[in-house]
């Protein structure tokens, strides 16, 4: 009997082992600036919700899963060809999962925006706030900061991004970067045989109009 019992344990913490995470570089996360930069240089470019995508992957013992959220509203800030800024809405009720269908799928996409997961009923909304952007190691490169809140938590995070087009009217913006879903209060681990990663990886891909 004590054989068996030392065998799942092992068995256990072998899968826990396994759930490693999505593939991505974590962004540096620290607490919350309390002032951000209220007025960014420069002109408000507005994010084309449409022609943007947030893509999203999560990844456990038995594989992965990727979805999308939409961009509810957001604009950046641009001076003289530089961004100096800018502020996005996220609509979390938007949470959707695309490599499932069927019953599958809505299980899914439902046990995201239950309490587990994202909670969005009483948290409807995230945001993202840009607190300071460097310049990168390339000319097209960028080190973006700012303050991510989800579920009602709110992390200061920084990451690398790529500028791909800049002209005098539209901004195209792509990073890709994980976070530590814990961070933000997301502490679900999953089932014991099936267990989740600790990190979320978000590809995202911006396009703002003057």
């Amino acid at each position: 009997m004590k054989k068996i019992v030392l065998f799942s344990a092992v068995a256990t913490m072998l899968l826990a082992s396994c759930a490693g995470n999505p593939e991505g570089k974590k962004a540096e996360t620290k607490d919350s600036i309390e002032h951000v930069q209220e007025e960014a240089k420069g002109v408000a470019f507005t994010v084309d919700a449409a022609a943007s995508k947030i893509v999203w992957t999560g990844t456990k013992v038995t594989g992965k899963h990727e979805g999308t959220i939409q961009i509810k509203s957001g604009s950046l800030n641009v001076d003289n060809g530089e961004i100096t800024g800018g502020n996005f809405v996220l609509d979390m009720h938007s949470i959707n999962t695309t490599d499932l269908e069927g019953e599958y799928k809505e299980k899914l996409d439902g046990h995201l925006k239950a309490d587990d997961f994202f909670a969005v009923e009483k948290n409807p909304e995230a945001s993202f706030a840009i607190t300071e952007i460097k310049a990168g190691a390339t000319p097209d490169a960028v080190v973006v900061s700012g303050n991510l809140t989800i579920k009602g938590v709110s992390k200061n995070i920084t990451f690398d991004a790529t500028v791909t087009d800049k002209t005098d009217t539209e901004v195209k913006v792509n990073a890709d970067f994980n976070i530590a879903r814990e961070d933000w209060g997301i502490s679900y681990e999953g089932k014991k045989d099936d267990l989740i990663s600790k990190e979320i990886n978000f590809k995202v891909s911006l396009v703002a109009k003057k």
